[in-house]
Protein backbone atom coordinates (compact mmCIF):
# COMPACT_ATOMS: atom_id res chain seq x y z
CA UNK A 1 0.00 0.00 0.00
CA UNK A 2 1.64 3.60 -1.14
CA UNK A 3 2.09 5.85 1.67
CA UNK A 4 4.47 6.31 4.39
CA UNK A 5 3.44 6.07 8.53
CA UNK A 6 3.41 9.65 10.46
CA UNK A 7 2.28 8.04 13.13
CA UNK A 8 4.38 9.10 16.40
CA UNK A 9 4.99 7.44 19.88
CA UNK A 10 3.47 9.06 22.38
CA UNK A 11 5.91 9.59 24.61
CA UNK A 12 7.39 11.93 22.11
CA UNK A 13 4.94 13.98 21.90
CA UNK A 14 3.82 14.17 25.27
CA UNK A 15 7.66 15.51 25.70
CA UNK A 16 6.66 18.57 23.35
CA UNK A 17 3.62 19.32 24.45
CA UNK A 18 4.50 19.36 28.25
CA UNK A 19 7.60 21.30 27.16
CA UNK A 20 5.56 24.32 25.25
CA UNK A 21 3.16 24.20 28.21
CA UNK A 22 5.90 24.51 30.33
CA UNK A 23 7.55 27.52 28.14
CA UNK A 24 4.18 28.77 28.45
CA UNK A 25 3.51 28.90 31.73
CA UNK A 26 6.62 30.52 32.25
CA UNK A 27 6.28 33.73 30.39
CA UNK A 28 2.74 33.93 32.07
CA UNK A 29 4.63 33.54 35.28
CA UNK A 30 6.52 36.98 34.72
CA UNK A 31 3.34 38.79 35.37
CA UNK A 32 1.95 39.58 31.66
CA UNK A 33 -1.77 40.73 32.28
CA UNK A 34 -3.44 43.45 30.14
CA UNK A 35 -7.14 43.14 31.01
CA UNK A 36 -8.54 43.23 34.56
CA UNK A 37 -6.31 44.38 37.41
CA UNK A 38 -5.39 41.57 39.55
CA UNK A 39 -8.50 39.95 41.46
CA UNK A 40 -9.11 40.47 45.09
CA UNK A 41 -8.65 37.99 47.69
CA UNK A 42 -11.64 35.13 47.46
CA UNK A 43 -11.46 35.38 43.52
CA UNK A 44 -8.44 32.99 42.83
CA UNK A 45 -9.15 30.36 40.37
CA UNK A 46 -7.84 27.19 39.81
CA UNK A 47 -8.86 25.53 37.01
CA UNK A 48 -8.04 21.90 36.14
CA UNK A 49 -7.64 20.87 32.98
CA UNK A 50 -7.30 22.57 29.40
CA UNK A 51 -10.33 21.24 27.15
CA UNK A 52 -12.56 23.45 25.92
CA UNK A 53 -14.52 23.68 28.93
CA UNK A 54 -11.33 24.41 31.11
CA UNK A 55 -10.40 27.76 28.24
CA UNK A 56 -14.15 28.23 28.61
CA UNK A 57 -14.31 28.52 32.11
CA UNK A 58 -10.97 30.57 32.40
CA UNK A 59 -12.40 33.03 29.56
CA UNK A 60 -15.77 33.77 31.16
CA UNK A 61 -13.98 34.08 34.74
CA UNK A 62 -10.63 35.85 33.72
CA UNK A 63 -13.03 38.94 31.65
CA UNK A 64 -14.89 39.21 35.16
CA UNK A 65 -11.67 40.02 37.15
CA UNK A 66 -11.11 36.35 38.37
CA UNK A 67 -7.24 35.55 38.98
CA UNK A 68 -7.42 31.98 37.00
CA UNK A 69 -4.49 29.85 36.28
CA UNK A 70 -5.12 26.66 34.08
CA UNK A 71 -3.14 23.53 35.03
CA UNK A 72 -3.40 21.03 31.41
CA UNK A 73 -1.18 17.91 31.42
CA UNK A 74 -1.27 17.58 27.40
CA UNK A 75 -2.28 20.51 25.10
CA UNK A 76 -4.52 23.08 25.25
CA UNK A 77 -7.76 22.49 23.31
CA UNK A 78 -8.34 18.62 24.08
CA UNK A 79 -9.68 16.46 22.27
CA UNK A 80 -10.52 19.94 19.95
CA UNK A 81 -6.92 20.32 19.11
CA UNK A 82 -5.13 19.68 16.02
CA UNK A 83 -1.58 19.07 16.26
CA UNK A 84 1.50 18.77 13.93
CA UNK A 85 2.56 15.73 12.62
CA UNK A 86 6.22 15.37 14.03
CA UNK A 87 9.21 15.16 11.68
CA UNK A 88 6.63 15.75 8.11
CA UNK A 89 8.28 18.98 7.38
CA UNK A 90 11.29 19.35 4.78
CA UNK A 91 13.17 22.23 3.28
CA UNK A 92 11.77 24.75 5.67
CA UNK A 93 8.67 23.89 5.35
CA UNK A 94 6.20 23.77 8.58
CA UNK A 95 4.89 19.88 9.44
CA UNK A 96 1.94 18.83 8.31
CA UNK A 97 -1.02 19.36 10.72
CA UNK A 98 -3.08 16.25 12.02
CA UNK A 99 -5.94 15.97 14.44
CA UNK A 100 -7.66 14.00 17.06
CA UNK A 101 -10.69 14.35 14.34
CA UNK A 102 -12.33 16.61 12.10
CA UNK A 103 -14.45 19.79 13.78
CA UNK A 104 -18.01 20.46 12.94
CA UNK A 105 -20.10 23.17 14.29
CA UNK A 106 -23.78 22.55 13.68
CA UNK A 107 -26.16 25.58 13.55
CA UNK A 108 -27.88 24.84 16.88
CA UNK A 109 -25.00 25.50 18.40
CA UNK A 110 -24.88 28.81 20.11
CA UNK A 111 -22.31 28.88 23.55
CA UNK A 112 -19.17 27.75 21.08
CA UNK A 113 -20.13 30.76 18.76
CA UNK A 114 -20.83 33.18 21.72
CA UNK A 115 -17.12 32.84 23.10
CA UNK A 116 -15.68 32.59 19.16
CA UNK A 117 -17.02 36.24 18.43
CA UNK A 118 -15.29 37.21 21.68
CA UNK A 119 -11.45 35.67 20.38
CA UNK A 120 -10.19 38.12 17.98
CA UNK A 121 -8.78 37.11 14.96
CA UNK A 122 -6.69 39.64 12.20
CA UNK A 123 -8.83 40.53 9.35
CA UNK A 124 -12.17 38.89 11.07
CA UNK A 125 -14.86 41.77 12.41
CA UNK A 126 -16.45 38.87 14.53
CA UNK A 127 -13.51 37.46 15.64
CA UNK A 128 -12.64 33.92 15.19
CA UNK A 129 -16.56 32.78 14.33
CA UNK A 130 -15.80 34.10 10.53
CA UNK A 131 -13.57 31.36 10.47
CA UNK A 132 -16.96 29.75 10.02
CA UNK A 133 -17.99 28.66 7.28
CA UNK A 134 -20.74 26.22 5.29
CA UNK A 135 -20.15 23.01 4.12
CA UNK A 136 -23.29 22.76 1.15
CA UNK A 137 -23.87 19.13 1.03
CA UNK A 138 -23.64 16.08 3.09
CA UNK A 139 -22.53 12.48 1.28
CA UNK A 140 -24.37 9.04 2.08
CA UNK A 141 -22.16 6.31 0.63
CA UNK A 142 -23.10 3.36 -0.30
CA UNK A 143 -21.04 -0.01 -0.50
CA UNK A 144 -22.44 -1.64 -4.05
CA UNK A 145 -25.41 0.96 -4.32
CA UNK A 146 -25.87 4.45 -6.00
CA UNK A 147 -24.53 7.00 -2.67
CA UNK A 148 -26.93 9.78 -1.96
CA UNK A 149 -25.96 13.24 -2.36
CA UNK A 150 -28.03 15.45 -0.10
CA UNK A 151 -28.18 19.49 -0.16
CA UNK A 152 -27.60 21.16 3.43
CA UNK A 153 -29.17 24.68 4.43
CA UNK A 154 -32.90 25.71 4.67
CA UNK A 155 -35.09 23.55 2.89
CA UNK A 156 -38.91 22.44 3.20
CA UNK A 157 -41.88 24.55 4.02
CA UNK A 158 -43.29 25.89 6.78
CA UNK A 159 -45.98 23.56 8.39
CA UNK A 160 -48.76 24.38 10.90
CA UNK A 161 -49.97 20.92 12.28
CA UNK A 162 -48.80 17.25 13.01
CA UNK A 163 -50.17 15.89 9.70
CA UNK A 164 -48.19 18.64 8.17
CA UNK A 165 -44.88 17.67 9.95
CA UNK A 166 -45.45 14.45 9.73
CA UNK A 167 -45.80 14.28 5.77
CA UNK A 168 -42.83 16.93 5.32
CA UNK A 169 -40.69 15.08 7.39
CA UNK A 170 -41.26 11.86 5.73
CA UNK A 171 -41.11 12.99 2.21
CA UNK A 172 -37.47 15.02 2.86
CA UNK A 173 -36.44 11.30 4.26
CA UNK A 174 -37.85 9.06 1.36
CA UNK A 175 -36.47 11.05 -1.40
CA UNK A 176 -32.96 11.88 0.04
CA UNK A 177 -32.31 8.55 1.69
CA UNK A 178 -34.25 6.67 -1.49
CA UNK A 179 -36.08 4.71 1.72
CA UNK A 180 -39.52 3.41 1.35
CA UNK A 181 -42.11 6.25 2.34
CA UNK A 182 -43.53 3.73 4.39
CA UNK A 183 -40.71 3.39 6.97
CA UNK A 184 -39.88 7.42 6.24
CA UNK A 185 -43.66 7.75 7.52
CA UNK A 186 -43.27 6.34 10.79
CA UNK A 187 -39.59 7.32 11.43
CA UNK A 188 -41.27 10.73 11.20
CA UNK A 189 -44.18 9.73 13.43
CA UNK A 190 -41.57 8.60 15.93
CA UNK A 191 -40.22 11.98 15.90
CA UNK A 192 -43.11 13.73 15.93
CA UNK A 193 -43.73 11.80 19.40
CA UNK A 194 -40.45 12.58 20.77
CA UNK A 195 -40.94 16.66 19.60
CA UNK A 196 -44.40 16.67 20.85
CA UNK A 197 -43.35 14.76 24.62
CA UNK A 198 -43.07 17.08 27.27
CA UNK A 199 -39.85 17.90 29.49
CA UNK A 200 -41.15 15.21 32.22
CA UNK A 201 -41.48 12.74 29.70
CA UNK A 202 -38.13 13.09 28.12
CA UNK A 203 -36.64 12.91 31.10
CA UNK A 204 -38.18 10.34 32.87
CA UNK A 205 -39.38 7.58 30.05
CA UNK A 206 -37.12 8.68 26.71
CA UNK A 207 -34.06 8.52 28.66
CA UNK A 208 -34.67 5.21 29.98
CA UNK A 209 -35.38 3.80 26.47
CA UNK A 210 -32.54 2.81 23.89
CA UNK A 211 -32.85 4.41 20.50
CA UNK A 212 -33.11 0.85 18.85
CA UNK A 213 -36.31 -0.11 20.81
CA UNK A 214 -37.57 3.73 20.64
CA UNK A 215 -37.78 3.66 16.39
CA UNK A 216 -38.82 -0.24 16.49
CA UNK A 217 -35.75 -0.80 14.38
CA UNK A 218 -35.96 -4.81 14.51
CA UNK A 219 -39.84 -4.03 12.87
CA UNK A 220 -38.16 -2.36 9.74
CA UNK A 221 -36.38 -2.67 6.59
CA UNK A 222 -32.74 -3.18 6.45
CA UNK A 223 -32.56 0.58 5.15
CA UNK A 224 -34.48 1.57 7.90
CA UNK A 225 -32.32 0.00 10.69
CA UNK A 226 -28.77 0.68 8.85
CA UNK A 227 -29.76 4.56 8.11
CA UNK A 228 -32.31 5.46 11.54
CA UNK A 229 -31.08 3.42 13.98
CA UNK A 230 -27.11 2.25 13.42
CA UNK A 231 -25.88 5.08 11.73
CA UNK A 232 -27.74 8.16 13.73
CA UNK A 233 -26.34 6.84 16.44
CA UNK A 234 -22.57 6.06 16.18
CA UNK A 235 -22.12 8.84 13.51
CA UNK A 236 -23.61 11.35 16.68
CA UNK A 237 -22.17 9.73 19.49
CA UNK A 238 -20.38 6.57 18.38
CA UNK A 239 -22.73 4.97 20.52
CA UNK A 240 -24.31 1.24 19.44
CA UNK A 241 -28.01 2.33 18.71
CA UNK A 242 -29.18 -0.82 21.47
CA UNK A 243 -27.77 1.57 24.33
CA UNK A 244 -27.83 5.37 23.05
CA UNK A 245 -30.54 7.27 25.20
CA UNK A 246 -33.58 8.12 23.15
CA UNK A 247 -33.59 11.64 24.93
CA UNK A 248 -30.15 12.55 23.36
CA UNK A 249 -30.68 11.06 20.38
CA UNK A 250 -34.47 12.46 19.75
CA UNK A 251 -32.59 15.74 21.04
CA UNK A 252 -30.49 15.96 17.78
CA UNK A 253 -33.28 15.21 15.43
CA UNK A 254 -35.36 17.61 16.86
CA UNK A 255 -32.70 20.11 15.75
CA UNK A 256 -31.41 18.57 12.31
CA UNK A 257 -34.96 17.45 11.48
CA UNK A 258 -37.10 18.58 13.00
CA UNK A 259 -36.10 22.01 12.05
CA UNK A 260 -35.97 22.43 8.38
CA UNK A 261 -35.89 26.37 8.53
CA UNK A 262 -33.22 26.38 11.10
CA UNK A 263 -35.08 28.98 12.87
CA UNK A 264 -33.18 30.18 15.42
CA UNK A 265 -29.51 28.72 14.68
CA UNK A 266 -26.51 30.96 15.05
CA UNK A 267 -25.31 29.97 11.15
CA UNK A 268 -25.87 27.28 8.38
CA UNK A 269 -26.86 23.37 9.23
CA UNK A 270 -23.25 22.19 9.00
CA UNK A 271 -19.83 24.41 9.68
CA UNK A 272 -16.56 23.69 9.55
CA UNK A 273 -13.44 25.87 9.95
CA UNK A 274 -11.38 27.12 7.21
CA UNK A 275 -8.46 26.07 8.56
CA UNK A 276 -6.04 23.45 11.14
CA UNK A 277 -7.91 24.15 14.41
CA UNK A 278 -5.59 25.62 16.28
CA UNK A 279 -4.39 27.81 13.51
CA UNK A 280 -8.57 29.43 13.17
CA UNK A 281 -9.30 28.73 16.55
CA UNK A 282 -7.35 27.57 19.61
CA UNK A 283 -4.02 29.33 19.07
CA UNK A 284 -6.05 32.46 18.84
CA UNK A 285 -8.15 32.22 22.17
CA UNK A 286 -4.77 30.75 23.87
CA UNK A 287 -3.77 34.16 23.12
CA UNK A 288 -6.75 36.08 24.41
CA UNK A 289 -6.95 34.25 27.63
CA UNK A 290 -3.08 35.67 27.96
CA UNK A 291 -4.09 39.11 27.22
CA UNK A 292 -6.54 38.26 30.06
CA UNK A 293 -4.22 37.64 32.31
CA UNK A 294 -4.95 33.73 32.24
CA UNK A 295 -1.97 31.53 33.69
CA UNK A 296 -1.29 28.49 32.02
CA UNK A 297 1.09 25.41 33.88
CA UNK A 298 1.67 22.11 32.40
CA UNK A 299 1.11 19.67 34.94
CA UNK A 300 -1.13 17.07 35.36
CA UNK A 301 -3.45 16.19 38.02
CA UNK A 302 -3.35 13.69 41.12
CA UNK A 303 -5.88 14.93 43.78
CA UNK A 304 -7.70 17.02 46.21
CA UNK A 305 -7.74 17.25 49.63
CA UNK A 306 -10.86 18.20 51.42
CA UNK A 307 -11.07 20.72 54.09
CA UNK A 308 -14.58 20.36 55.83
CA UNK A 309 -17.18 21.01 53.24
CA UNK A 310 -14.12 23.07 51.17
CA UNK A 311 -11.93 21.97 48.89
CA UNK A 312 -8.16 22.81 50.22
CA UNK A 313 -5.91 22.33 47.66
CA UNK A 314 -4.72 20.02 44.81
CA UNK A 315 -2.06 17.94 44.46
CA UNK A 316 -0.29 18.39 41.21
CA UNK A 317 2.56 16.81 39.36
CA UNK A 318 4.48 19.51 36.94
CA UNK A 319 6.24 19.14 33.22
CA UNK A 320 9.35 18.85 35.49
CA UNK A 321 8.07 15.84 37.67
CA UNK A 322 8.00 18.28 40.44
CA UNK A 323 4.97 16.88 43.32
CA UNK A 324 3.46 20.45 44.22
CA UNK A 325 0.13 21.86 45.88
CA UNK A 326 -2.14 24.20 44.72
CA UNK A 327 -3.98 26.61 46.72
CA UNK A 328 -6.93 28.77 45.70
CA UNK A 329 -10.40 29.83 46.75
CA UNK A 330 -12.08 28.18 43.87
CA UNK A 331 -11.75 24.69 41.86
CA UNK A 332 -12.95 23.97 38.62
CA UNK A 333 -12.39 20.82 37.88
CA UNK A 334 -12.65 20.61 33.97
CA UNK A 335 -11.25 17.19 33.28
CA UNK A 336 -12.64 14.44 31.35
CA UNK A 337 -15.48 12.24 33.06
CA UNK A 338 -12.91 9.21 32.96
CA UNK A 339 -10.22 11.37 34.34
CA UNK A 340 -12.24 13.23 37.07
CA UNK A 341 -13.93 9.94 38.59
CA UNK A 342 -10.10 9.18 39.96
CA UNK A 343 -10.33 12.31 42.13
CA UNK A 344 -13.55 11.20 43.77
CA UNK A 345 -11.94 10.49 47.09
CA UNK A 346 -14.53 8.82 49.99
CA UNK A 347 -14.06 12.20 51.75
CA UNK A 348 -15.41 13.82 48.19
CA UNK A 349 -18.06 11.51 48.22
CA UNK A 350 -19.10 11.77 51.75
CA UNK A 351 -19.56 15.36 50.92
CA UNK A 352 -21.18 14.64 47.73
CA UNK A 353 -22.55 11.24 47.36
CA UNK A 354 -24.78 11.57 43.67
CA UNK A 355 -20.76 11.75 42.29
CA UNK A 356 -20.53 8.01 42.85
CA UNK A 357 -22.71 7.81 39.36
CA UNK A 358 -19.74 9.09 37.86
CA UNK A 359 -18.29 5.44 38.29
CA UNK A 360 -21.24 4.03 36.11
CA UNK A 361 -20.85 6.41 32.82
CA UNK A 362 -19.80 4.89 30.06
CA UNK A 363 -16.98 5.61 27.24
CA UNK A 364 -16.22 4.46 24.38
CA UNK A 365 -13.90 5.49 21.32
CA UNK A 366 -14.15 7.99 17.88
CA UNK A 367 -10.94 8.94 16.82
CA UNK A 368 -9.61 10.65 13.86
CA UNK A 369 -7.10 9.15 11.41
CA UNK A 370 -5.72 11.90 8.20
CA UNK A 371 -5.07 10.74 4.64
CA UNK A 372 -2.25 12.90 3.46
CA UNK A 373 -2.56 13.31 -0.65
CA UNK A 374 -0.70 14.00 -3.68
CA UNK A 375 -3.98 15.16 -5.41
CA UNK A 376 -6.98 16.67 -4.30
CA UNK A 377 -10.52 14.13 -4.16
CA UNK A 378 -13.83 15.76 -5.14
CA UNK A 379 -15.97 13.36 -3.23
CA UNK A 380 -18.51 15.49 -1.84
CA UNK A 381 -18.27 19.63 -0.72
CA UNK A 382 -19.25 18.58 2.90
CA UNK A 383 -19.21 15.56 5.14
CA UNK A 384 -19.56 11.83 3.69
CA UNK A 385 -20.88 8.93 6.01
CA UNK A 386 -19.60 5.55 5.01
CA UNK A 387 -23.21 4.14 5.53
CA UNK A 388 -22.11 0.10 5.39
CA UNK A 389 -18.46 0.67 7.06
CA UNK A 390 -18.02 -1.70 9.81
CA UNK A 391 -16.11 1.38 11.52
CA UNK A 392 -19.15 3.73 11.22
CA UNK A 393 -16.62 5.89 9.01
CA UNK A 394 -17.25 9.82 8.25
CA UNK A 395 -14.42 12.27 6.72
CA UNK A 396 -14.11 15.18 4.97
CA UNK A 397 -11.74 16.98 2.16
CA UNK A 398 -10.12 19.15 4.25
CA UNK A 399 -7.79 21.39 1.10
CA UNK A 400 -11.02 22.68 -0.45
CA UNK A 401 -12.48 24.49 2.82
CA UNK A 402 -8.90 26.08 3.64
CA UNK A 403 -8.42 29.06 1.65
CA UNK A 404 -5.96 30.66 4.10
CA UNK A 405 -4.07 27.52 4.16
CA UNK A 406 -2.13 25.82 1.36
CA UNK A 407 -0.91 22.54 2.13
CA UNK A 408 1.78 22.07 -0.44
CA UNK A 409 3.79 24.80 1.38
CA UNK A 410 3.55 22.30 4.24
CA UNK A 411 5.03 18.73 4.80
CA UNK A 412 7.71 17.81 1.46
CA UNK A 413 5.67 20.01 -0.58
CA UNK A 414 3.82 17.02 -3.00
CA UNK A 415 0.72 16.99 -0.58
CA UNK A 416 -2.16 19.13 -1.48
CA UNK A 417 -5.07 16.94 0.03
CA UNK A 418 -5.87 15.60 3.59
CA UNK A 419 -8.75 13.35 3.65
CA UNK A 420 -9.99 13.46 7.57
CA UNK A 421 -11.57 10.34 9.03
CA UNK A 422 -13.41 10.02 12.23
CA UNK A 423 -13.52 6.08 13.13
CA UNK A 424 -16.44 5.94 15.52
CA UNK A 425 -16.92 1.81 15.76
CA UNK A 426 -13.87 0.05 17.58
CA UNK A 427 -15.61 -2.73 18.40
CA UNK A 428 -16.71 -4.47 15.25
CA UNK A 429 -14.58 -6.44 12.84
CA UNK A 430 -13.45 -4.96 9.77
CA UNK A 431 -13.52 -6.68 6.27
CA UNK A 432 -9.57 -6.99 5.58
CA UNK A 433 -8.47 -8.55 8.81
CA UNK A 434 -11.64 -9.63 10.75
CA UNK A 435 -10.22 -7.50 13.70
CA UNK A 436 -11.55 -5.01 15.20
CA UNK A 437 -10.12 -1.17 15.47
CA UNK A 438 -8.89 -1.99 19.16
CA UNK A 439 -7.27 -5.24 18.31
CA UNK A 440 -4.96 -4.01 15.13
CA UNK A 441 -2.02 -2.65 15.05
CA UNK A 442 -1.38 1.09 13.32
CA UNK A 443 -0.80 0.01 9.90
CA UNK A 444 -3.61 -2.93 10.06
CA UNK A 445 -5.80 0.35 11.04
CA UNK A 446 -4.91 2.31 7.98
CA UNK A 447 -4.83 0.03 5.59
CA UNK A 448 -8.65 -1.51 6.84
CA UNK A 449 -9.83 2.27 6.89
CA UNK A 450 -8.44 3.03 3.09
CA UNK A 451 -10.15 -0.33 2.24
CA UNK A 452 -13.67 0.64 3.51
CA UNK A 453 -13.29 3.71 1.92
CA UNK A 454 -12.42 2.42 -1.29
CA UNK A 455 -15.31 -0.04 -1.16
CA UNK A 456 -17.79 2.57 -0.62
CA UNK A 457 -16.22 5.00 -2.74
CA UNK A 458 -14.66 3.21 -6.13
CA UNK A 459 -17.47 0.81 -7.04
CA UNK A 460 -18.47 3.33 -9.52
CA UNK A 461 -15.51 5.29 -10.37
CA UNK A 462 -12.13 5.36 -9.09
CA UNK A 463 -12.79 8.34 -6.67
CA UNK A 464 -9.29 7.39 -4.29
CA UNK A 465 -5.80 5.73 -6.09
CA UNK A 466 -3.37 3.74 -3.79
CA UNK A 467 -0.78 5.77 -6.33
CA UNK A 468 -2.40 9.33 -4.65
CA UNK A 469 -1.65 7.51 -0.91
CA UNK A 470 1.65 10.46 0.27
CA UNK A 471 1.09 9.21 3.96
CA UNK A 472 -0.80 9.11 7.30
CA UNK A 473 -1.25 10.32 10.67
CA UNK A 474 -3.42 8.10 13.27
CA UNK A 475 -4.26 10.73 16.66
CA UNK A 476 -1.12 9.91 18.85
CA UNK A 477 -4.05 9.61 21.63
CA UNK A 478 -4.31 5.87 20.21
CA UNK A 479 -0.76 3.78 21.50
CA UNK A 480 -0.31 0.10 20.74
CA UNK A 481 0.31 -1.91 23.70
CA UNK A 482 2.02 -5.01 22.65
CA UNK A 483 2.15 -7.03 25.78
CA UNK A 484 -1.79 -7.09 24.98
CA UNK A 485 -2.26 -6.97 21.53
CA UNK A 486 -4.57 -4.30 21.50
CA UNK A 487 -4.40 -0.68 20.99
CA UNK A 488 -5.03 1.95 24.21
CA UNK A 489 -6.89 5.21 24.26
CA UNK A 490 -5.77 8.56 26.26
CA UNK A 491 -8.92 10.55 24.96
CA UNK A 492 -12.47 8.23 25.04
CA UNK A 493 -15.23 9.61 24.23
CA UNK A 494 -18.79 9.90 26.81
CA UNK A 495 -21.54 7.47 25.55
CA UNK A 496 -24.93 9.19 26.26
CA UNK A 497 -26.39 5.73 27.34
CA UNK A 498 -29.99 5.11 28.23
CA UNK A 499 -30.51 6.21 31.71
CA UNK A 500 -27.49 7.82 31.95
CA UNK A 501 -29.15 10.96 32.71
CA UNK A 502 -29.74 10.05 36.00
CA UNK A 503 -25.92 9.44 36.31
CA UNK A 504 -24.57 12.63 35.42
CA UNK A 505 -23.86 15.45 38.09
CA UNK A 506 -24.76 19.12 38.08
CA UNK A 507 -22.05 21.44 38.36
CA UNK A 508 -22.18 22.21 41.56
CA UNK A 509 -23.39 21.12 45.45
CA UNK A 510 -22.37 20.89 48.75
CA UNK A 511 -18.74 21.42 48.39
CA UNK A 512 -18.73 24.84 48.36
CA UNK A 513 -15.49 25.78 46.35
CA UNK A 514 -15.63 23.01 43.68
CA UNK A 515 -17.17 23.03 40.22
CA UNK A 516 -17.74 20.71 37.52
CA UNK A 517 -17.59 21.63 33.59
CA UNK A 518 -17.15 18.58 31.01
CA UNK A 519 -19.56 17.20 28.31
CA UNK A 520 -20.47 14.76 31.11
CA UNK A 521 -22.03 17.65 33.28
CA UNK A 522 -26.12 17.42 33.02
CA UNK A 523 -26.68 20.54 29.87
CA UNK A 524 -29.38 21.76 27.91
CA UNK A 525 -27.57 19.76 24.79
CA UNK A 526 -26.91 16.72 26.43
CA UNK A 527 -24.32 15.30 24.35
CA UNK A 528 -20.75 14.61 23.96
CA UNK A 529 -20.07 17.64 21.96
CA UNK A 530 -17.44 20.89 22.36
CA UNK A 531 -20.73 22.90 22.82
CA UNK A 532 -21.44 20.58 26.12
CA UNK A 533 -18.78 21.51 27.79
CA UNK A 534 -18.62 25.43 26.70
CA UNK A 535 -22.46 25.12 28.57
CA UNK A 536 -21.34 23.41 31.39
CA UNK A 537 -18.34 25.64 31.83
CA UNK A 538 -20.81 28.35 31.85
CA UNK A 539 -22.91 27.30 34.13
CA UNK A 540 -19.87 26.84 36.61
CA UNK A 541 -18.92 29.91 36.33
CA UNK A 542 -22.39 31.38 37.03
CA UNK A 543 -22.28 28.90 39.85
CA UNK A 544 -18.65 30.91 41.40
CA UNK A 545 -20.49 34.44 40.45
CA UNK A 546 -23.34 33.24 43.04
CA UNK A 547 -20.77 31.73 45.84
CA UNK A 548 -18.92 34.89 45.66
CA UNK A 549 -22.21 37.26 45.51
CA UNK A 550 -20.38 39.18 42.22
CA UNK A 551 -22.66 41.78 40.56
CA UNK A 552 -20.73 40.84 37.34
CA UNK A 553 -23.07 39.33 34.56
CA UNK A 554 -23.80 36.18 34.69
CA UNK A 555 -22.62 33.61 31.67
CA UNK A 556 -25.47 32.99 29.07
CA UNK A 557 -27.14 30.30 28.48
CA UNK A 558 -28.96 28.84 25.56
CA UNK A 559 -31.86 26.11 25.04
CA UNK A 560 -32.02 24.19 21.75
CA UNK A 561 -34.79 24.71 19.92
CA UNK A 562 -38.32 23.71 19.99
CA UNK A 563 -41.09 24.12 17.42
CA UNK A 564 -43.39 26.49 18.51
CA UNK A 565 -46.16 24.97 16.69
CA UNK A 566 -46.34 21.83 18.46
CA UNK A 567 -46.09 23.49 21.92
CA UNK A 568 -49.54 22.85 22.61
CA UNK A 569 -49.27 19.25 22.54
CA UNK A 570 -46.30 19.63 24.70
CA UNK A 571 -48.72 21.32 27.32
CA UNK A 572 -50.95 18.11 26.75
CA UNK A 573 -48.76 15.81 27.35
CA UNK A 574 -47.86 17.27 30.74
CA UNK A 575 -51.33 15.69 31.84
CA UNK A 576 -51.00 12.74 29.56
CA UNK A 577 -47.53 11.74 31.57
CA UNK A 578 -48.60 12.30 34.56
CA UNK A 579 -51.63 10.12 34.61
CA UNK A 580 -49.78 7.11 32.71
CA UNK A 581 -51.12 7.57 29.53
CA UNK A 582 -48.66 7.30 26.38
CA UNK A 583 -48.23 10.66 24.16
CA UNK A 584 -51.46 11.21 21.90
CA UNK A 585 -49.40 10.25 18.83
CA UNK A 586 -47.72 7.56 20.40
CA UNK A 587 -49.57 4.55 18.15
CA UNK A 588 -49.99 2.96 14.98
CA UNK A 589 -49.23 5.19 11.55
Amino acid sequence: MAGQRMSVSRRSVLRGTVAAGAVTAGALATGLRSAPARAAAGRRVAVLGGGVAGMTAAHELAERGFEVTVYERRALGGKARSMRVPGSGRGGRPDLWGEHGFRFFPGFYHHIPDTMRRIPFAGNANGVWDNLIAAPEARFSRRDNDDVIMPLGRAGRVWATPEDFRETVSSTISTTAKMPHQDALYFANRLLVFNTSCDARRYGQWDNVSWRDYVGARNRSSEFRMLMSRTLTTLLVAARDDLASTRTIGNMGEQFLGNPLEIGNDGALDRILDGPTNEAWIDPWAARLRELGVRFVAAEVRGLEVSGNRIGSARVVTADGAAETVAADHFVCALPVEAARTLLTPEILALRPELAGMHQLMVDWMTGLQFFLRRPTAIARGHVAYVDSPWSLTSISQGQFWPRVRLSEHGDGTVVDCLSVDISDWNTPGTLYGKTAKECTHDEIVREVWAQLKAHLNDRSELLRDEDLHSWFLDTGITWNAATRRNENADPLLINTAGSWALRPESHGAIENLYLAGDYVRTKVDLATMEGASESARTAVNAILDVTGSTAPRCRLFTLYRAAELEPFRQLDVARYASGQPNLFDGPV
